[in-house]
């Protein structure tokens, strides 16, 4: 098994390309010893990028994480996000120390505004800015902005330290390859996928299907070697069990030959122009 890759945020932080996203975790409590392991198994593969939000299950998944991590908080790299409706100056420094408590750490390793809501960008800045200066953030970054939100984030003091747009990306959701991805890779910060197997449909395909075949592996597993082929990309799957963030952390050794991508180019075409994001 190869090393975890890395990618650099524009810090020179050096982070997992594969990390573990934890959408759907503690909403059964009868599930949360297999979710905490599969978390802690996930580190021991070197999946120590853990992405969660205030949002999941109302503060629960921060909590979940929060037991997962006990005891390897300095090997992991802890990313969470701050609803668009606590976004204010004075909410989001609140969220913030409501993800710590939960989370039972000092600091996180980056801060997401979740996604794009009525609030000033500037307030919202000025507010991630004081939690870097106090320590309480190492960077922030943002989540579901589109090439025009990144625009105008960069017009906004300290607009400019963003480390991460988080989005939606993959076979069935390419829209970002046309123009975000580009305007990312410009402005010089890393992209963050969720969702790299789709809404679960893909992972039907007959197509990818066959492809797994031929390698000898599952389709998810082929879903997200896609994704990773991309420089610069960071994916954070969800996995359900120990096995399955196993599998997860194989992918990483995938390499998909040219003619298999271009099967797969054929069967989910690249964007032909602007596409609207998408968001789940």
């Amino acid at each position: 098994m190869s090393e975890v890759r890395t990618t650099k945020l524009p810090s020179g932080t050096e982070v997992p390309v594969l990390g573990q996203g934890t959408w759907g975790y503690a909403e059964d409590r009868l599930l949360r010893p297999r979710e905490i392991a599969t978390l802690r198994r996930g580190f021991e593969l070197g999946l120590t990028l853990v992405d969660t939000a205030e949002m999941y299950a109302d503060g629960r998944a921060e909590k979940l994480v929060g037991e997962a991590i006990a005891g390897h908080r300095d090997d992991v790299f802890l990313v969470s996000k701050v609803l668009p409706t606590n976004s204010t100056h004075d909410g989001t420094i609140a969220a913030c120390e409501g993800s710590l408590r939960r989370l039972g750490t000092e600091w996180l390793d980056l801060y997401l505004l979740h996604w794009r809501g009525r609030v000033p960008l500037a307030e919202t800045v000025g507010a991630f800015q004081e939690l870097v200066a106090a320590g309480k953030i190492r960077s922030w970054g943002v989540s579901n902005f589109d090439p025009r939100d990144l625009a105008e984030l960069a017009t906004v003091p300290g607009g400019d330290d963003v480390a991460t747009d988080q989005v939606l990306y993959n076979l069935t959701s390419r829209g970002i390859e046309w123009d975000l991805l580009p305007d990312c890779r410009q402005r010089g910060i890393p992209v963050m996928a969720y969702s790299p197997f789709g809404r679960g449909s893909l992972l039907q395909d007959n197509l990818l299907a066959d492809i797994a075949k031929q390698y000898d592996v599952r389709p998810a597993q082929v879903a997200l070697a896609w994704v990773l082929r991309q420089e610069g990309m960071i994916a954070i799957p969800r996995a359900g069990t120990p096995a399955h963030v196993e599998q997860n952390r194989a992918a990483l050794d995938l390499h998909l030959s040219e003619e298999t991508l271009a099967q797969l180019d054929r069967a989910f075409p690249p964007p032909g122009g602007p596409v609207p994001l998408e968001v789940l």
